[in-house]
């Protein structure tokens, strides 16, 4: 009933569109010199929601319109990478929200002097993986340090997973005996009531290796809900993988997210700019990006992976 819906609320803005293209079109051939700018205003206000339109049909993914499991890790720099990696979890943060979505993190380990070591959070919404789903990799930040007294210039990393919220699938079977579940105090937000009990959940699936943690809802029992999610998603993601290099081939452009596959680096010294290197979309306001103003980036990331 859902996709239904949404198809129904496509057809209506199609034919929205089609008509006052049919109106404008006749208005030109009446119009006097007065109704110029009127007619402009009217055709940058179709042209606009024509765009909007095509953007919809790059989301062609079996997935694109589930929500996410985001996870932020700190790489290679130190301190500088764990703040690197809290600068990019407050971006996607600041992109949720400025897109309506809802964002609940479900898990961070905090860096000793400052940042995070790592992050999981769940972000809700329409075409939220579609959106996001370019976003996995490493993503690289090179400027001058705030945490050594020469001020030196510092390049760091962090690496983010993307990855489908699920459910039960067919291809994905989990055994409980499979699993290890531990339990031990969370160490995150969530009042006094989380960290005076053993609420927070390690899940380790055995076969794989896999281990997901859960700590910032209030109970054991949402805890361990919660990390069974990430690790369905997660072992989904481990199918896949494992199914493509049996078949060797490549689903489109989609890479996994390892070290080694670079996405995009921000620079805030010498110079400032972010660029993409896989679709060599670039900006030289950093700042905005870092605020969370990145759809100029997810949309070149799917016209190009569409060819378009």
């Amino acid at each position: 009933m859902q996709d239904l819906e949404e198809l129904k609320a496509e057809i209506v803005k199609i034919n929205k569109i089609e008509k006052e293209i049919e109106e404008t079109e006749e208005l030109l051939k009446i119009a006097s010199i007065g109704d110029f700018e009127d007619l402009k205003n009217k055709i940058s206000q179709l042209e606009k929601e024509t765009d909007e339109l095509e953007f919809q049909t790059l989301f062609s993914g079996s997935y694109d319109k589930n929500d996410v499991i985001l996870s932020v890790h700190s790489g290679a720099g130190g301190v500088d990478a764990q703040d690197w990696a809290e600068m990019l979890l407050r971006m996607y943060l600041r992109w949720a929200e400025k897109n309506n979505f809802k964002a609940k993190i479900l898990d961070e380990s905090r860096g000793g002097e400052a940042g995070i070591k790592n992050a999981t959070v769940e972000i809700q919404g329409n075409w939220v993986y579609g959106n996001l789903k370019g976003e996995a990799g490493v993503h690289r930040l090179v400027r001058l340090s705030p945490f050594n007294s020469d001020n030196l210039r510092q390049t760091s990393f962090a690496l983010i997973e993307i990855l489908p919220i699920i459910g039960e699938i067919e291809e994905v079977k989990i055994n409980p005996q499979d699993l290890r579940v531990d339990t031990y105090r969370s160490s995150g937000a969530g009042g006094q009531h989380v960290n005076t009990t053993d609420s927070a959940i390690r899940i380790t699936h055995l076969p794989s290796g896999i281990v997901v943690t859960c700590q910032n809802e209030r109970s054991q029992l949402q805890n361990k809900e919660q990390a069974m999610k990430i690790l369905k998603a997660k072992l989904h993601q481990k199918y896949l993988e494992e199914k493509e290099k049996e078949e060797r081939k490549l689903r489109g452009e989609f890479h996994s997210a390892e070290w080694g596959n670079q996405i995009r680096s921000y620079v805030l010294h010498p110079y400032k700019m972010v660029k993409d290197h896989r679709t060599k979309f670039e900006t030289s306001n950093p700042e905005k990006a870092l605020e969370g103003e990145i759809g100029e980036f997810i949309e070149a990331y799917l016209r190009f992976s569409a060819g378009k």
